[in-house]
């Protein structure tokens, strides 16, 4: 049986969360902020530190960020998908170049030797797309023109750090073993080949999964999603982006089904994620490096926006669309923790773990609110700059 502080102690996360989540609804906001910075206030060095449910949170956590990637692909097909990754490669290439090399510029200016200003380029560079997958879901925006570029860029950029992080661990070990990346080139190659595959067999795929009782397709999709993301990250690849995969090879009414009966059990362990995002950080870190994090997450800010922008020029959207986009690449989160972590855990200088956290929490805190103004702004802009562009009529 469990231990009864356990049990209290995730009770009164699951009530904080509902709470907030209330809150967030009576003032407008979304919600992932708030999560965090709950999460903040009971994690290591906060206000009243979770002990007992540590561990059971931390696997929910994983779960909820598997169950946002698994729904979000179940709105897309593998074809939609494959044809919008091969338009999109240019803005692949202008997202590693404008996201990458500010946190690798910035540690060397801060004169850290090379692999810790590699591994903040890593964290300047990754979108969060557990953030990003959840507020498309929250604002509705999963059918807009704008959305599968975003999809492709987090795609794209998962798909890179499978081959970034044996690189960097290959130069914080400081010893040369290229073999490692091996497993990790195979395992972009196998993606490829199941889209490829998917594009002929998902519906077959769907009919097989699909049955009328409602417990025995919840409990198949589930069980099969969880199976695959954690074959994954086994092998070292991305649990998330197997789990998108996953989501995009299922369509038809399995597909259809699994949104009604998934969403409840995503909307809970989301939650979950997000504060245990929260939990992972230490507020104490964040003073002494704040000046620095600040500078760098405005730059990041801005350089998000310009790889949305170009991504959505390159497909044909709208002035709109293309700030939607921007935005919604800006929150960084959960697979630059695990960057910055890596990091420490390898023996780099703490102040790397201290710079990055800061640096993640002020835009996964930020980069919510911003998506929320993004429109009212925008159409401002754009009503003013419509207003220069008209000459004044009289007489």
């Amino acid at each position: 049986m469990a231990d009864g502080r356990i049990l209290v102690e995730l009770g009164a996360v699951i009530v904080g969360l509902a709470v907030l989540s209330r809150l967030a609804l009576l003032l407008g906001l979304p919600t992932i902020p708030l999560y965090l910075a709950a999460g903040l206030g009971f994690g290591e060095g906060g206000i009243l530190p979770i002990v007992t449910a540590q561990e059971f949170i931390e696997v929910g956590a994983e779960i909820g960020l598997i169950l946002l990637l698994f729904m979000l692909g179940l709105q897309y097909s593998a074809a939609e998908l494959f044809s919008t990754l091969k338009s999109q490669a240019p803005t692949g290439a202008v997202d590693l170049a404008l996201n990458f090399t500010p946190g690798l510029l910035a540690g060397l200016l801060l004169g850290w030797r090379i692999e810790p200003a590699v591994v903040l380029g890593g964290v300047t560079y990754l979108t969060s797309s557990g953030i990003a997958s959840k507020l498309l879901s929250d604002l509705g925006r999963i059918g807009n023109r704008e959305t599968p570029m975003v999809i492709s860029v987090i795609v794209i950029e998962d798909l890179a750090m499978a081959v970034y992080l044996p690189v960097v661990g290959i130069l914080l070990a400081g010893s040369g073993a290229p073999a490692a990346v091996i497993p990790a080139l195979i395992a972009v190659a196998v993606v490829a080949g199941v889209l490829a595959l998917a594009m002929r067999v998902e519906v077959g795929l769907s009919r097989f999964l699909f049955s009328h009782s409602d417990e025995a397709l919840l409990l198949s999709i589930l069980g099969l999603t969880l199976l695959i993301a954690g074959t994954a990250e086994s092998f070292q690849f991305s649990a998330a982006v197997a789990a998108l995969i996953a989501g995009i090879v299922l369509s038809g009414p399995a597909a259809e089904g699994a949104q009604a009966l998934l969403a409840p059990l995503r909307d809970l362990f989301a939650a979950i994620f997000f504060a245990f995002v929260g939990l992972s950080l230490d507020p104490g870190e964040i003073p002494p490096v704040l000046g620095a994090a600040g500078a760098l997450a405005a730059v990041g800010v801005i350089t998000k926006i310009a790889t949305g922008w170009f991504g959505a020029r390159v497909v044909g959207v709208g002035v709109r669309g293309r700030a939607r986009a921007g935005l919604m690449l800006v929150p960084r989160g959960e697979f630059s923790i695990a960057i910055a972590g890596f990091a420490t855990a390898a023996g780099v200088d703490p102040e790397v773990e201290a710079l990055a956290v800061s640096y993640i929490f002020l835009l996964a805190f930020a980069g919510p609110l911003l998506v929320r103004v993004g429109d009212p702004i925008t159409e401002w802009l754009i009503a003013r700059s419509d207003r220069r562009r008209t000459p004044p009529t009289g007489g």
